[in-house]
């Protein structure tokens, strides 16, 4: 799973993933946070054995193609990769910088929304992430979904998910993938809501926001 969606989208494609392949995170018996069930390709945060993980294997991952795994081009790993309005995507961007330790302060929008557009921040250009990723989507297995589609129709954006990876479950379980993964829903649940990652090991400039915020679009 490649985003380009930044924080919110990528946090709900991990939650998404990890409803529609564990059923014991589907029915909330198995209480694992979606940060060990889809870690991050290049921020193995928990120090996991990825050589370990049982199939099938979910990762999370901000990077350009031109770093992705050159094994990746055998077409036998299947690449999710979220897309989300440019604007929508600063706008997320940057109450998270204000809120993580780690992160450069944004200060004002402007100035902020210039280190944007000059592609100065993590993740680097949101315009050369997206275009890299596409221009060579012929040599990855690789499904386009936006974010925006994701939040009109989520039982449809959930079916094509499906569908792209082969992975056949009832109209129940589909029911509650939709209804867990909603993003209201997800924002409460303590496995994929990142309050207490932040909080306790991410570190927070204040107490005022959080991970998730309103997943709105514009």
């Amino acid at each position: 799973m490649d985003s380009n969606s930044f924080c919110e989208g990528t946090i709900w494609t991990q939650q998404i993933l990890s409803l529609i392949y564990f059923e014991g995170h589907r029915n909330n018996t198995e209480n694992m946070q979606t940060m060990d069930r889809a870690p991050f390709f290049e921020y193995n945060v928990h120090n996991l054995d990825y050589a370990k993980m049982p199939s099938p294997r979910i990762f999370a991952s901000h990077l350009p193609y031109y770093l992705a795994p050159k094994a990746l081009k055998n077409k036998k790993v299947k690449i999710l990769y979220i897309y989300r309005n440019p604007k929508d995507v600063l706008t997320s961007y940057y109450y998270f910088s204000n809120l993580i330790a780690v992160l450069q302060d944004a200060n004002s929008i402007e100035n902020f929304m210039q280190r944007f557009l000059d592609g100065k921040l993590v993740g680097s250009l949101w315009f050369d992430h997206i275009r890299g990723w596409y221009e060579h989507r012929h040599d990855f297995n690789i499904l386009f979904m936006s974010f925006e589609d994701m939040k009109m129709n989520l039982k449809s954006s959930v079916l094509k998910i499906c569908s792209f990876l082969e992975k056949e479950l009832s109209e129940e379980d589909i029911d509650a993938v939709v209804r867990q993964a909603m993003f209201q829903n997800m924002k409460s649940d303590p496995r994929a809501n990142y309050d207490d990652i932040i909080k306790n090991e991410i570190g927070v400039k204040n107490d005022e926001g959080r991970f998730l915020r309103k997943g709105n679009i514009q």
